[in-house]
């Protein structure tokens, strides 16, 4: 394995609060990451923004307006994790499609994987800065251009289920799943758009608990608990 971009649902970083950080498990994600990249392993990371916002649950406001929130969103859940990565010792960038000031770097391709191959961490954030496009997307957009070599999606479930393992206790874990089989099936590890990016790219993708303990570290040491979607 030689780089690997990292999905975070921005959920899963909210802890038990369920909303906003927790820090004690953004820490341990900071930890796990510079651990990953001690061993050689360059990392980009994508977070998702529904630990502050998911807009497409309001009815009282025009989308396009809901998704621009949602993607600033991104960008503070991006900066907060940059910044406790650096309390790790580690250099990092946040990177987005659209300016913002100072706070971010414009998206470039060379400046990204440098960044990674220097051994710093590189956030993409701000999704694909279109509407209608969710952090699905933008991180199989992000994956493919950068040349990873899998993407890690680190949620609050613990792989990929036939049904919605919330609402039914029966619902089967797959260990390994095809991406034909995601999209067939509608199983919703990312979002259609993706899901076809990913078959048309051929970008595998690991789905697993962010909750476990030493989750990222385990999976790219063997220890993968989660469901492997292949293609």
């Amino acid at each position: 394995m030689r780089r690997i971009l990292l999905k975070l649902s921005g959920e899963a970083l909210a802890g038990d609060k369920k909303h906003g950080f927790d820090e004690a498990t953004v820490k341990k994600v900071a930890a796990q990451i510079a651990e990953v990249i001690k061993d050689g392993i360059q990392v980009g990371v994508v977070i998702g923004g529904g630990n502050f916002w998911r807009g497409r649950t309001s009815e009282n406001m025009d989308r396009t307006k809901a998704d621009q929130i949602g993607m600033l969103a991104t960008i503070m859940n991006a900066i907060y994790v940059s910044e406790m990565c650096r309390g790790e010792g580690l250099q990092t960038a946040v990177f987005t499609p659209f300016s913002c000031g100072s706070f971010t770097k414009l998206f470039s391709k060379d400046e990204a994987v440098s960044c990674m191959e220097a051994g710093g961490v590189a956030f993409f954030a701000g999704g694909t800065g279109h509407p209608y496009f969710s952090t699905d997307t933008g991180v199989l957009l992000r994956a493919i251009e950068v040349e990873a070599d899998v993407i890690l999606l680190a949620k609050s479930v613990d792989g990929v289920y036939d049904d919605d393992p919330a609402k039914n206790p029966a619902a089967k874990k797959y260990d390994e799943v095809t991406i034909d089989e995601v999209i067939a099936k509608n199983l919703q590890v990312v979002d259609m758009t993706a899901s076809i990016l990913a078959r048309d790219n051929h970008m595998p993708m690991w789905v697993f608990g962010l909750n476990e303990e030493d989750s990222i570290v385990n999976a790219l040491n063997g220890k993968f608990h989660g469901t492997k979607v292949t293609v």
